[in-house]
Formats: structure tokens, C-alpha cells, sequence
């Protein structure tokens, strides 16, 4: 695994949760929510190339909706991003930094490649997401997302209903954005 350092932007705090970079294992924190959907994108290393493209570059975040404030055009080790949705007042920002990178290696399968975030303060809830598409030895092209969260605060854990139900829409935005970008590279 390639790790590359990246820059910072001046949010408060840092990562306060157990378990960092457990997502790039599979494994989550005692008492946190648990999220994976894997779902199949296509075939080919075409595909898995374009898809690894768009999730190391914010892509799969931009076409899941969200407005991605970053300090690095490519995804990095420690770098801090702020997605969002919604509009004006009714605006929810979540900050993140990055925990693990994989970058995808040139040849071979099977392989993956993806990244890991955690929740910064301010954040709607305390944990890890992350993104990662592999490819198989039968050069099948699958998306995983795995997450473990928490309410970030009382306020959130009011809402766990309204919050679990955002992550689940954002989710299936997450899963048509990268079906999007694996057509993208589908031979004809």
C-alpha cells in the first residue's frame, strides 16, 4: 500500500473515536452501528480503474451530491475534507480526515483500492466510512462501503431515525455514482 501525505485545514480538534482505520480491516468499534454494502460494478480493469480514479479523486463524493470542500485535488493520508448537503440554513457539513489510502497498482488481480475517513468535531456523528473497489480473480468490479458511527451528539442521537435514513440515501448515491463512473469504463 502507497501512503502519501497530505495538507491541513484549520478545523478544531481531531479524530476522537476508538478503532481508527478499522475500516480498512473490516473492523469496528464494540457498540458502534455498523454499515457494508458491496454491490457489482461491472467487469474489467478498465472498469476498476476508472472507479479507483473516481473514488481517489472525491468523484464518487461529487456525483453522490455532496459539495466537497478539500485541501488536496486526490485523496491522501490526513487530508481534510468537508462534504455537505442540502442548501442554505438547512446545510449539513461534515468533516473528515483521511485515515488509509490504497492506491490501485498497475497490473494484477486481485487487488483494491479505495480510502478510509473519520469523523472530525463538528461532524453529525463520531466514526469511519470508507470506500473501496476491488477486483476479483475473475475480474468481476465490486464496490464496498463499510462504516461504524455513533451520534456526534445529543442533538444527532435525537435524530438517529432521520440520520440512519440519510446514510442510506447517501449510500445509494455513493452506489450509483460508482456504477456511473465503472460504465464510464466498460469497453463498447
Amino acid at each position: 500500500m502507497k501512503r502519501k501525505t497530505g495538507g491541513d485545514l484549520n478545523w478544531r480538534g481531531g479524530l476522537s473515536y476508538p478503532g481508527i482505520g478499522g475500516t480498512e480491516h473490516g473492523a469496528a468499534p464494540e457498540g458502534y452501528a455498523t454499515v457494508l454494502e458491496e454491490v457489482h460494478l461491472g467487469s474489467g480493469m478498465s472498469a476498476y480503474q476508472q472507479v479507483a480514479a473516481g473514488i481517489l479523486s472525491w468523484e464518487l463524493q461529487r456525483r453522490a451530491g455532496l459539495r466537497v470542500r478539500t485541501d488536496s485535488p486526490r485523496v491522501v493520508p490526513r487530508a481534510r475534507v468537508v462534504s455537505g448537503f442540502g442548501v442554505g440554513p438547512f446545510r449539513l457539513d461534515a468533516p473528515c480526515e483521511v485515515v488509509w489510502v490504497r492506491e490501485p497498482l498497475p497490473v494484477g488481480m486481485p487487488q483494491s483500492a479505495g480510502f478510509g475517513y473519520g469523523a472530525l468535531p463538528g461532524h453529525p456523528a463520531r466514526g469511519e466510512e470508507s470506500f473501496e473497489v476491488v477486483i476479483n480473480g475473475d475480474a468481476e468490479v465490486l464496490l464496498r462501503i463499510r462504516a461504524f458511527s455513533k451520534p456526534g451528539s445529543w442533538f444527532y442521537a435525537a435524530g438517529s431515525v432521520v440520520t440512519r435514513a440519510a446514510q442510506r440515501h447517501v449510500t445509494s448515491r455513493y452506489i450509483e455514482g460508482a456504477r456511473q463512473l465503472a460504465a464510464e469504463g466498460q469497453s463498447p
